[in-house]
C-alpha cells in the first residue's frame, strides 16, 4: 500500500518562506511522477506543481518563478520549495501520485498560512 506523509507547513509572513516534505513508502518512488496540491477553504482543489519520473516539472501559473518542486529517489521524498509566500498562497497542501492502475494517493495534507 502506498503510504504519503507530507510535513513542513506553517504560518508565516508575506514574502517568507517554507520548504514541504513528503515521504513516499509502498511503491518504486523512482518511477512515478508526483504532484503537490492543495485546496484553499471554499475552493477546489488545484494542482500546483508536478515533476515526472525523469523530472521534467511543471507548475501552476501563479506560483512560476516562487516555487520548486524537487524529488530525492534515493530517499523517496518530494519537496515544495516556497518562496515570497502570498497571503493567497494559504492553504492546505497535499502531497500526491498516480500509481497501482491509475489509483491515486494522498497525503493527509500540512497547513500553509500567509498572513502578516
Amino acid at each position: 500500500q502506498v503510504h504519503l506523509v507530507d510535513s513542513g507547513g506553517g504560518l508565516v509572513q508575506p514574502g517568507e518562506s517554507l520548504r514541504l516534505s513528503c515521504a513516499a513508502s509502498g511503491l518504486n518512488f523512482k518511477l512515478y511522477a508526483m504532484n503537490w496540491f492543495r485546496q484553499a477553504p471554499g475552493k477546489e482543489r488545484e494542482l500546483v506543481a508536478s515533476i515526472s519520473a525523469d523530472g521534467a516539472t511543471n507548475y501552476l501559473d501563479s506560483v512560476k518563478g516562487r516555487f520548486t518542486i524537487s524529488r530525492d529517489n534515493v530517499w523517496s521524498k518530494l519537496y515544495l520549495q516556497m518562496n515570497s509566500l502570498k497571503p493567497e498562497d494559504t492553504a492546505v497542501y497535499y502531497c500526491n501520485t498516480r500509481a497501482y492502475g491509475g489509483r491515486d494517493f494522498w497525503g493527509r495534507g500540512t497547513q500553509v498560512t500567509v498572513s502578516s
